[in-house]
């Protein structure tokens, strides 16, 4: 299978990167600090949504502003204690890519995912992140603000995406999807591709844009 595009729209955590075990110390603190039981924090959906809906979800409405700034710098100050590491292909595969043909796309904070990407050397020219939207993932409006910054029409682009919030967001954008089966299984994502993580994908730069394919 080959997939066309002009543009590749990369998740960060999951899709770039793991952070699950820096996520986990840090959102556990959160909670504790916070009074939320386990049992409400295993009611609400984590992975792939900005850290002020998760917290509107959990916290009164007056306390939401200074909780998402506690687990904003909770999960920042967490970083150089190993809280971030490249998954397998991130680099090869970013590498094969002009800077100006991919964007990342995160529902973390700028200072959290600049924070993580510079842990491990990647500096995109064009990132989307909780602080530039208003609705984060599952709707569109990330990957279709990102299109829009990259001067490309959402039916060219491809997002690269490890949760089914993410995936969503990047079909309603009416864009290719691309799931990598990083944190969940592959039965629970629904895409026009199913990879295990970006090292079984090749990147072909041609005039036309770019062609993805899969390895062997």
């Amino acid at each position: 299978m080959t997939i066309h595009a002009q543009a590749l729209l990369f998740d960060n955590d999951g899709t770039l990167v793991s952070s699950l075990e820096s996520v986990d110390r840090c959102w556990t603190r959160w909670a504790a600090e916070y009074g939320i039981t386990a049992e409400q924090f295993g009611r609400v959906a984590l992975h792939g949504r900005p850290a002020a809906e998760i917290a509107a979800d959990l916290l009164p409405a007056e306390v939401v502003a200074e909780a998402v700034a506690r687990i904003e710098l909770l999960e920042v100050e967490d970083v150089p204690n190993g809280g971030v590491h490249l998954l397998p292909g991130t680099k090869d595969f970013l590498d094969s890519l002009p800077a100006e043909r991919w964007a990342v796309v995160t529902s973390a904070t700028r200072r959290l995912a600049e924070a993580r990407l510079d842990a491990v050397g990647i500096l995109p020219k064009t990132m989307i992140t909780a602080d530039d939207i208003t609705r984060g993932k599952p709707d569109p409006e990330p990957y279709l603000l990102a299109a829009r910054l990259l001067g490309v029409d959402p039916a060219r682009c491809v997002v690269f995406e490890d949760a089914p919030a993410g995936l969503a967001a990047g079909r309603a954008a009416g864009m290719t999807t691309v799931a990598l089966t990083t944190t969940h299984r592959a039965h629970e994502l629904d895409a026009d591709l199913v990879v295990k993580d970006l090292s079984a994908l090749s990147a072909l730069v041609t005039a036309q844009g770019v062609e993805i394919s899969v390895r062997g």
